[in-house]
């Protein structure tokens, strides 16, 4: 009766998972429960990379204390961090005249800013790699950070200087940031 059990559940993984009926008995349990942990964090859309206008978020109340952004990706930098909480405002490109651009965030004074507990197994992807040097440059075609670092490595570079980055939210709590390269 086990047996039967574990094999239907290799053969819904293989089905969920695109693969031939025939190759069912071939996949094992621990795929199954692979993608149940994966689809934990919802996709959400991914905004401009290098939007000029700041990203709103309706419905949220800055006149009261920093609170967590509603669920979802901000284009953004972390501001402050004290133990595990996280300060974040959003960002925006600026074209220069004669340079390419840079990120900037809002006017002094104005309070678009979020606080948010990072998560103990928060996704990090650096655009530097994970050495304190960060003199390795590791990003994808679309110039985001894709060598993954530990949670210990964000807080300390995110403590001594502000990265533009992809920060996603999830249930009050900031559980991906991944760096924008910017030379």
């Amino acid at each position: 009766m086990r047996r039967s059990v574990l094999t239907a559940a290799a053969l819904c993984a293989a089905l969920a998972a695109g693969t031939a009926p025939a190759q069912a008995a071939a996949v094992p349990v621990q795929a199954a429960a692979a993608p149940a942990q994966a689809s934990a964090i919802p996709h959400f859309p991914t905004p401009k990379i290098f939007g000029t206008k700041f990203q709103s978020d309706p419905g949220h109340d800055f006149t009261k204390r920093l609170s967590p952004r509603r669920d979802g990706i901000l284009r953004g930098w972390i501001t402050h961090v004290s133990g595990g909480q996280a300060e974040y405002e959003p960002i925006r490109w600026v074209r220069d005249k004669y340079t390419e651009g840079h990120f900037t965030g809002p006017r002094e004074g104005d309070v678009n800013a979020y606080s948010s507990p990072v998560a103990g197994n928060v996704v990090y992807l650096s655009a530097f790699g994970c050495s304190s040097r960060m003199a390795d440059l590791t990003v994808d075609r679309r110039g985001l950070g894709a060598k993954r670092c530990s949670r210990t490595t964000l807080l300390k570079r995110a403590a001594k200087m502000q990265r533009p980055s992809l920060i996603t939210v999830y249930r009050g709590r900031i559980v991906k940031v991944q760096e924008i390269y910017t030379p």
